[in-house]
């Protein structure tokens, strides 16, 4: 079973007024935002967000002559939400990026992804690599670089103890949410709220986590063995980011044998493309158009 919601056409984000569509793909529903004309990008966020992390972007991009696709992964925003911990296991992400991809008959694309979206798009450059321009990657570095990572990016990683025990959906609400606001500096804490407030929803986010990073992962893990990403690849990281070290994304470069460029932005927060959007959109503009 899967919790639906209703998502069809036009919707009020933050941003304004945008369009998506639901897609019926594996079995599910997918809300996805297909906007502009020209070479595919493909933007993929992480928790607790949805597309609408992307907003600032998207009409640069589109500007810039991208095709530009923003969706709901699996869990999050208005795409569905299995109720079985595996089906956020990280095929089903890859699954959902290639068959949107297949739908809307885009050979080839750029990967954009922040959090959880960085791990996804970089799991997928290395796996299904001929299908990959460009990669960028924000806040989260390559999965072995994240897994083999030092003491203090353990030390930061505590929340996902949390995250891993269902003792989660009875702390999050309390006093108002308060933890959620106190997480990182959340930025958006009343749109977060509101989303993770719908029945089933604090679930459906948490498990992607849950599947993926068990708790004895963050100290007994193996790292994960994936080829080199060949696709030129942009890491971005943040100074005032609380729960990612700059080491974990810096390190990524010895797992990309595609030309790697390193972008550290000053005084922001996790939530990089919301913000700092002044800094990270022309960034990110000049690196898909190959000047950057």
């Amino acid at each position: 079973m899967s919790l639906p919601w209703p998502g069809q056409g036009a919707r009020a984000t933050f941003g304004g007024n945008v369009t998506t569509t639901q897609l019926e793909l594996n079995g599910l529903r997918l809300n996805v935002q297909d906007e502009g004309d020209g070479p595919a990008v493909m933007l993929l966020h992480g928790w607790p967000d949805s597309h609408d992390l992307w907003r600032n972007q998207v009409p640069a991009l589109t500007a810039a002559g991208h095709r530009v696709i923003a969706f709901d992964l699996r869990g999050f925003g208005e795409s569905d939400k299995p109720d079985d911990v595996e089906s956020y296991a990280l095929p089903h992400h890859l699954a959902d990026v290639t068959a949107i991809a297949d739908s809307l008959g885009l050979e080839r694309f750029s990967l954009v992804g922040h959090d959880w979206g960085a791990a996804i798009a970089w799991a997928f450059a290395s796996l299904i690599a001929d299908r990959v321009e460009r990669l960028v990657a924000v806040s989260v570095g390559h999965p072995t670089a994240f897994r083999d990572a030092d003491f203090e990016q353990r030390r930061r990683s505590w929340y996902m103890l949390l995250f891993s025990n269902p003792i989660a959906e009875q702390v999050f609400p309390r006093d108002d949410w308060q933890l959620l606001r106190a997480f990182g500096a959340c930025p958006e804490f009343d749109r977060y709220v509101a989303d993770l407030s719908r029945p089933g929803a604090l679930s459906a986010s948490l498990g992607i986590y849950r599947a993926n990073v068990p708790p004895e992962a963050l100290f007994l893990g193996d790292p994960l063995q994936l080829p080199p990403v060949a696709a030129p690849t942009l890491g971005v990281w943040s100074t005032g980011d609380q729960a990612l070290t700059e080491s974990q994304m810096t390190r990524s470069a010895q797992f990309v044998a595609g030309p790697w460029q390193y972008a550290r932005i000053e005084g922001c927060g996790h939530w990089v493309p919301v913000e700092a959007a002044d800094r990270f959109t022309p960034l990110l503009v000049d690196f898909l158009a190959g000047s950057g």
